[in-house]
């Protein structure tokens, strides 16, 4: 069943280790699997070059779309000069996708959350345009709505997030994570949304531990005796990573709790405020980012670094306690390495996930005494632990695998293209 049909992803960036990025290398891996070709247009680009198309004003930490940024959500009135910058990029960020589109004779489009959070509003309006402009099959896919961030609710710039963030077009097909998202866009637009979850490739078991990932322990400095408690998250106030940093302070054994990923687009207020509350319980916090990435390698200062994989194999424990999340990357994370995690009931978690049986040590919005001496039995009983982690990959195999996303990308293209999409 091959075709030689060309998918256009176009973002903000296709680097690292956000979930964005790792999904939609997801995505593309079963695509091509079916006999697709895969190209990216991004302001930060880690994939073939051959296949890559760079636009550096794509990314939201450009300067110019930083400054358009703060201006549109900093204010409730919009100066004329933001207008004409808006709409200067909006016209330039158009006429690169056209040339992305005839680059690469791109036949399906997927804006990966471009359409969705508007960290890039001229990117947004100029795919919009494009699409209604051509008509070019579209598959959005959207990970994190504006409606769902308090911070952007104060702007001067709704008519922008009404008719781009995301617009609602014959030619496209939107596709959300979580249920909350579907019932929303619904709800906002009238659009319909298939939801496809997140995923991991539950089909090929972890590698584990390897001759490159043993030292980690050492290259990161925790003791070998200590317990190694992963965070694997962005440090941004969402995450909850104070609630962690409290638990590791109430085991009562020697603990390090490594922070995975750098704060990202929400500033570093909240990294500060993180550092300080770890030093006020005297938890011993590492953060990682700079020796973490999407593969293995040596960083600016000659150290090793390490793939996420990597990390998660050599944890003892994963925490997540978020107060909100568009899925939950990290648990699927830590359900494929078969790590237990403590999670906080978040609001999709509690209607998407949890129905289906996962066992995770669970906190509600705090940690008590409960969870603290779930925790500890979880980390002291060896079956106990295995049990549990044992039925959660299962789990994680039946419910969000390859198989699961071949199945509703498959559903979404014939839609799109008719019974022939999967032919020669």
């Amino acid at each position: 069943m091959k075709n030689g049909r060309n998918i256009g992803f176009v973002s903000f960036r296709f680097a690292g280790t956000d979930g964005v990025s790792l999904e939609t290398f997801k995505w593309a891996e079963v695509l091509k699997r079916r006999g697709f070709k895969c190209f990216y247009m991004a302001g930060e680009l880690e994939t073939p070059e051959d296949n890559s198309f760079l636009v550096p004003e794509t990314h939201f930490m450009h300067p110019k779309i930083r400054e358009m940024h703060h201006m549109s959500f900093d204010n409730t009135f919009r100066p004329k000069t933001l207008t004409d910058m808006i709409h200067d990029y909006r016209i330039m960020l158009k006429k690169k996708i056209y040339e992305f589109i005839k680059k690469f004779n791109i036949d399906l489009l997927i804006p990966e959350n471009a359409i969705t959070i508007p960290l890039n509003i001229p990117l947004g309006l100029a795919i919009t345009e494009v699409i209604a402009e051509t008509g070019i099959s579209t598959i959005a896919h959207h990970h994190d709505f504006f409606w769902e961030r308090k911070r952007f609710l104060t702007n001067c710039v709704w008519d922008y997030l009404n008719s781009a963030f995301p617009p609602r077009l014959s030619t496209m097909a939107h596709v959300v994570i979580n249920s909350s998202g579907r019932n929303q866009l619904a709800l906002r637009t009238g659009a319909s949304a298939t939801l496809i979850p997140n995923v991991m490739e539950f089909e090929q078991a972890p590698h584990g531990v390897d001759d490159y990932s043993s030292d980690v322990r050492k290259e990161l400095g925790i003791p070998e005796d200590a317990i190694f408690v992963l965070q694997p998250t962005r440090v941004v106030q969402r995450k909850g990573i104070e609630h962690a940093i409290e638990l590791v302070r109430r085991l009562g054994e020697k603990a390090v709790l490594v922070i995975s990923h750098a704060s990202g687009d929400e500033g570093y207020q909240y990294q500060n405020r993180v550092k300080s509350y770890a030093e006020l319980l005297n938890v011993n916090t590492i953060f990682a980012q700079d020796r973490i990435d999407y593969k293995r390698g040596i960083n600016k200062e000659g150290k090793k670094v390490y793939t996420l994989n990597d990390i998660y194999d050599n944890a003892d424990f994963i925490t997540y306690p978020s107060i909100f999340e568009g899925f939950g990357n990290a648990f699927l994370e830590a359900i494929y390495h078969k790590k237990p995690i403590l999670v906080n009931n978040y609001s999709i978690y509690a209607f998407d996930i949890k129905p289906k049986g996962f066992k995770v040590v669970e906190m509600n919005d705090f940690i008590s005494d409960e969870t603290v001496e779930h925790t500890k039995k979880v980390l002291e009983d060896e079956q106990y632990r295995k049990d549990m982690v044992e039925t959660n990959y299962m789990l994680g195999l039946k419910h969000f695998s390859y198989h699961v996303l071949d199945t509703n990308i498959r559903t979404i293209i014939t839609s799109l293209w008719g019974k022939t999409a999967f032919y020669e």
